[in-house]
This record gives structure tokens, sequence and C-alpha cells, in this order.
């Protein structure tokens, strides 16, 4: 196969093939489309940006914006290169693809990373809009195995990670908070 860390193992290509049951016209339709949402992590960052706009939800945007930007540090380009893992569509060529196929490493899943960092930060701030958002970020990570692009560990991997981000991003975007605030009574203005 792909080396001993590209095989997988026989248990996460059975998971991926019980998945491929599932698929129909409709549901393919529905996956390409929720994948797209967070190609280069495109819905989380643009509301990250919009939650910025707004002095209510600014705090929001800069959790936000700072746990995006650790995960791709983290994940994209640490991560990724370090394990150097091939995707299930690299080592199963025969699976027919309905997106383009990634050129880069599977490990961890960029899509779930991105997702569960912009949707564990709107939890934080709130718990109604937050669990909208896990939703949106599970069904993200869905799509990933769906569309045979990822193994269940990649994203097991990216959803710890971005849960963990997302607390770093909200804990460092307190700090920032504070240190702004620090500021403007050190110059009273």
């Amino acid at each position: 196969m792909a080396g001993a860390w590209g095989a997988a193992g026989a248990w996460e290509f059975a998971v991926l093939e019980g998945i491929q049951g599932l698929r129909g016209p409709l549901l393919d339709q529905v996956m390409v489309f929720v994948t797209n949402l967070s190609n280069h992590g495109e819905v989380w960052i643009l509301l990250g940006i919009l939650c910025l706009c707004f002095s209510k939800t600014r705090y929001l945007g800069l959790a936000m914006i700072l746990s995006i930007g650790l995960g791709y540090v983290t994940g994209n380009l640490v991560l990724k290169n370090l394990f150097a893992r091939s995707r299930p569509c690299w080592i199963r060529q025969d699976m027919a693809l309905l997106i383009p196929v990634p050129l880069d490493y599977s490990f961890p899943s960029g899509h779930t990373l991105v997702s569960f960092e912009g949707a564990v930060c709107i939890w934080r701030r709130g718990k109604r809009w937050g669990i909208a958002a896990l939703g949106l970020a599970a069904v993200i990570a869905f799509s990933r195995m769906y569309l045979f692009v990822h193994f269940p560990t990649d994203i097991l991997a990216g959803l710890v990670l971005g849960i963990a981000n997302g607390w770093c991003g909200d804990i460092l975007a307190g700090v920032v908070k504070n240190r702004m605030a620090a500021s403007k009574t050190e110059t009273g203005k």
C-alpha cells in the first residue's frame, strides 16, 4: 500500500466502504456542497471576519481567526507534512470520486480541523448558535469520509485538534482583549 503510516488498516477501509453504501444522487450533491463550504476554511474565515466587524461579536471573530491561524500552522503546515499520510483515494484508486483528488496529505483532516475550530469558538460564546455550528462541523467532517478522501482517524485527529485550537483561540482572544484594555487604561484613553 503506501508505507506503514499510509496503510490505515482494514477497519478504516471497512468504515469507509460502509459509508459508500449510503451513496445516492441527492446525498452525493449534499455532501459535495457541504464539503465545498470549507475547502479552504472559507465559511469559517468569512464568519470570523464578519464577526470582527461588529463590536458585539468582535471577541468571537478574534477567537475564530486566532484559532484558525493556529490550526493552519499546526495541522496543515506541521502535522500533514510530518506524517505524510496517503489519502484513501490515493491508495484505492478504483473508487469513483465526486470531487477532484486532493493533492495534500491526509492526516489530520483540514476541513474537520477548521470546522471544529470555528464551531467551538461559536459554542463557547453562545450555546444555541454553537450547537448549530457544531452540527455543521460534524456534517462537514462526515462528508470527507463520504467522499473517500479521509480516513476515520484523520477525522478524529482533526476533531480533537480543532477542539483544542478552538479553546486556545478563545483564550488567546481573552489575552488580547485584556492587554488592549490595560493599554487603554495606561494611556488614559
